[in-house]
């Protein structure tokens, strides 16, 4: 039994080497490999916005870190409030699109929190939010299209508003037909064995917008300005339309919801090595 084992060991090994062992699995994170990507609007794309930069990205190096697999989910979220260390965010009690409060829903992303409960909770894990062009390198997971599954988007790659799929809601396309979340990993992971990357929850990133924050972080400054207005969010979201889902896509909201209910919003954490 012990030979069998080496040997898929083995067989095992030399299967990631051929795929170019891209990235690697460490528990619930997968460690994301050092090295250069192309940041920004995807060549051909006619949906970029200014802050994405010119057709075909720029290059920016980004440092080995390691990525939660999943989105923070309602479960996960719940034990940090247990300890005191997480404060309770906005719940379905408030906003039936918050999930926090929400009868089965323990499995679906953590939703409607500040920038500042998402990063308490990944400070509590030992981590931190992501920075935007580590969020970025690691959706891409290799690819350099709008999507890292080509194209085009639908809902057979990810939740989101397609325009055209309904389900149990009548008349709502909002999140693949049912108008909220999904429970994680609803569709296939990336490249990278990341899950919800693009849509279901919208994501929280460490970074203060800046509307150049590309070209920034091509010149080595991974964590942009010390101060802002809004915080980046990325990934797109239920609610949101099929552009909004590129890898490029830079969505922005203040730290704070105020009167406002992030019900797009959710997050997942990032480790330095």
């Amino acid at each position: 039994m012990d030979t069998y084992n080496k040997l898929v060991g083995v067989s095992l090994g030399a299967l990631l080497l051929g795929m170019g062992a891209l990235a690697h699995a460490d528990g619930d994170q997968v460690v994301i490999p050092a090295g250069a990507f192309n940041m920004g609007c995807s060549l051909n794309d006619a949906d970029c916005e200014r802050d994405e930069g010119a057709q075909g990205g720029a290059e920016v190096h980004v440092p080995e870190f390691k990525i939660d697999t999943h989105e923070v989910s309602v479960a996960e979220y719940n034990l940090c409030i247990d300890t005191g260390k997480c404060e309770r965010p906005k719940d379905h009690q408030r906003n039936k699109y918050c999930n926090i409060g929400a009868t089965g829903r323990d499995q679906h992303p953590a939703n409607c929190v500040d920038w500042q409960q998402a990063l308490d909770y990944c400070q509590w894990k030992g981590g931190r939010l992501p920075y935007e062009a580590e969020w970025e390198k690691a959706a891409r997971a290799e690819t350099r299209s709008r999507y890292p599954w080509g194209e085009q988007a639908t809902c057979k790659h990810a939740i989101l508003d397609d325009g055209v799929t309904m389900g149990s809601v009548p008349n709502e396309p909002d999140g693949c037909g049912e108008d909220r979340t999904w429970p994680r990993g609803s569709h296939k992971a990336n490249a990278y064995g990341l899950y919800d990357m693009h849509g279901n929850a919208g994501e929280w990133t460490m970074n203060w917008y800046d509307r150049n924050g590309i070209s920034r972080y091509a010149g080595g400054d991974l964590k942009g300005p010390e101060s802002g207005r809004q915080r980046v969010v990325r990934g797109g979201s239920w609610d949101e339309n099929r552009p909004n889902l590129r890898s490029s896509f830079r969505n922005v909201k203040p730290p704070v919801s105020g009167r406002s209910i992030y019900g797009s919003i959710g997050f997942r954490c990032a480790y330095d090595m």
